[in-house]
């Protein structure tokens, strides 16, 4: 069972996407913030860091920078209403991060973290 690690601060959207990982199988542990999220990184590793990009005290292209130089591995997904914030080569996001944008479909998301998990 692979580990996820999903930093959301809109708590709706949070359990909502806890609930649907969850449900396919997933080990989900959840923070609404981003610095709270890279302090349970820094204690024990997951396979796929999800994070929204704007959360308060770290957001999300910062916390998935933090994660890459924690674990070179861990697989990195945004789920935002900001895609293109992500997608600007100027900022310090991760290049191999994947991007979906809200709203997103559950079983969308399903599929693309159980494609990056795989690969």
């Amino acid at each position: 069972m692979a580990k996820i690690l999903l930093a959301e601060d809109d708590t709706d959207m949070r359990r909502f996407l806890m609930k649907a990982l969850q449900n396919a199988g997933f080990e989900v542990t959840s923070y609404d913030n981003g610095l709270s999220a890279y302090q349970r990184l820094r204690e024990e590793p997951f396979e796929l860091l999800l994070t929204d990009i704007v959360m308060p005290e770290m957001d999300g292209i910062e916390l998935a920078r933090r994660a890459s130089e924690l674990d070179p591995d861990i697989k990195i997904m945004f789920i935002t209403g900001f895609a293109a914030v992500a997608l600007n080569a100027d900022n310090a996001a991760p290049k191999h991060a994947k991007v979906l944008s809200k709203p997103v479909h559950l079983r969308d998301l399903v599929n693309e973290v159980n494609k990056m998990l795989a690969a």
